[in-house]
């Protein structure tokens, strides 16, 4: 790498799964010694698939990617592989007691090291992933979707640490306002023409430049447009009964194509799913009897908002209110859980066979037509759900739940994953469910918007 300070650099790089489904075309970026930049795009788009590309997890078909010699990198992924959540905490470091308490310590995870992984809850999993890719101090660190799972201290905790980072960092997430604390750039994946595009500046700035942006390019094929439509009617005008008009024809029509080529590629924006509702199954008489930590009946209409900080139980109270042990629900009642980790989702299977099994119709058409709703293509949904990414099993869990019409909503942090265009329209259709919700969320605006909550605080 020529400029001294660039620490990685993708050099035309493409990349496509099974050589068919195209992420990369040609794509050019560099990252900067020491600046922490921000990867947006769709879900799907290969946010994550840029950070595989990076570690070497993946090999790109073409192009080159080139990181300084001797960089360490390191990453806190989404998710916790499967393969180390029977390890125990000390296990899954491989590293001297010492060290893992100071870094436990700085980030405020406390939870004991013969604990294993798996009985962790989703904050502190979320903390335990960065805190193994804290612990080497690594040249570049890698963080995908870190304020999944957080509580607002948690939350708080990560952006202090990140606005007071010395080395590069890279990021991927959803929450404008976390990324808007410490960005220095941005790194805009365009999942149509699968270009990247580098921009710098605050995550908010660069939003508006490509706003701006667009909309002049909007203007200039606007213009264009009108021009090639004046010169085809001009062309249809002149009929072509002489040599002398064949020939002015022939001038116009080279006009236009010349207007084509100055037509400019126009970024599409990113989609937002469009308006929906989860329709309620219709039943009268009680839906779930809580029995603890509260003594509680609830039917339609009836809303409970679970609160506590990460590590207090509450995922725990929701899977024991689903097995029965903490409370009672109608047998005859179907049930839409919508789980942190989407344990509810058999990872084998593909997502057209996973919308079969909780649709109240068989129909392909609608299965299909659901699945467009909630940007679910055909290939898409054909695809198993492992290989989908983390934001598309959330739109997938979404699309379950329209098609199942349950009678009661167990949701644990709902808006993970979820690309935040999506979010005011999921909250929307939360918010205007008949049936009765028990829902856990960190985040404040999203739960603002589902009215008439009555909430339940695990710390009191």
């Amino acid at each position: 790498m020529t400029d001294n300070n660039v620490v990685i650099r993708f050099n035309g790089v493409s990349f496509a799964y099974n050589d068919a489904k195209v992420i990369l075309n040609e794509a050019n970026f560099s990252v900067h010694r020491n600046s922490i930049v921000t990867i947006i795009g769709q879900n799907g788009a290969g946010k994550s698939t840029i950070f595989k590309l990076l570690l070497g997890k993946l090999t790109p078909q073409s192009g080159k990617i080139s990181v300084e010699l001797g960089t360490t990198i390191g990453i806190a992924e989404q998710v916790i592989p499967a393969d180390k959540l029977d390890l125990s905490v000390a296990d899954y470091f491989k590293t001297p007691l010492p060290e893992i308490k100071r870094m436990f310590k700085s980030l405020k995870l406390d939870i004991l090291l013969t604990k294993r992984v798996k009985e962790l809850s989703g904050g502190q999993k979320a903390k335990l992933m960065l805190a193994y890719a804290l612990i080497s101090n690594p040249d570049v660190l890698l963080l995908d979707e870190p304020t999944n799972n957080l509580d607002s201290a948690g939350v708080e905790l990560l952006t202090n640490l990140l606005m007071n980072y010395q080395k590069t960092c890279i990021v991927i997430s959803h929450d404008a306002d976390f990324l808007n604390c410490f960005t220095d750039g941005v790194l805009n994946l365009d999942i149509h023409t699968k270009k990247v595009e580098q921009f710098v500046g605050n995550y908010y700035d660069v939003v508006g430049e490509i706003a701006a942006k667009l909309e002049r390019d909007r203007l200039v094929n606007s213009r264009l447009q009108k021009s090639i439509k004046d010169r085809f009617e001009k062309i249809n005008k002149l009929g072509g009964k002489s040599i002398a008009m064949s020939q002015l024809a022939r001038r116009i029509r080279q006009d236009i194509e010349g207007d084509r080529e100055e037509m400019l590629e126009m970024r599409q924006e990113d989609k937002t799913i469009p308006e929906f509702t989860i329709p309620c199954q219709e039943y009268a008489g009680y839906i779930i009897k809580i029995n603890k930590p509260i003594k509680t009946e609830m039917v339609k209409g009836h809303r409970l908002l679970i609160k506590g900080p990460n590590g207090i139980g509450k995922s725990t109270l929701l899977k024991a209110f689903l097995a029965g042990q903490e409370a009672d629900i109608n047998p005859a009642i179907r049930v839409g859980y919508y789980s942190q980790d989407f344990s509810e989702l058999d990872f084998t299977v593909t997502a057209y066979a996973s919308l079969l099994t909780v649709s109240q119709t068989d129909h392909p058409e609608v299965i299909y037509e659901t699945g467009a709703r909630f940007l679910l293509t055909a290939e898409l949904l054909h695809t198993k759900i492992e290989s989908l990414s983390e934001g598309q099993k959330g739109l997938l869990c979404y699309a379950r739940l329209f098609l199942q019409k349950p009678g009661l909503l167990v949701l644990d942090e709902p808006t993970n994953h979820i690309n935040f265009r999506h979010i005011p329209v999921i909250a929307n259709a939360i918010n205007n469910f008949e049936g009765p919700i028990i829902l856990v969320s960190h985040l404040t605006d999203f739960v603002d918007k589902i009215k008439n909550l009555r909430e339940l605080d695990l710390t009191t």
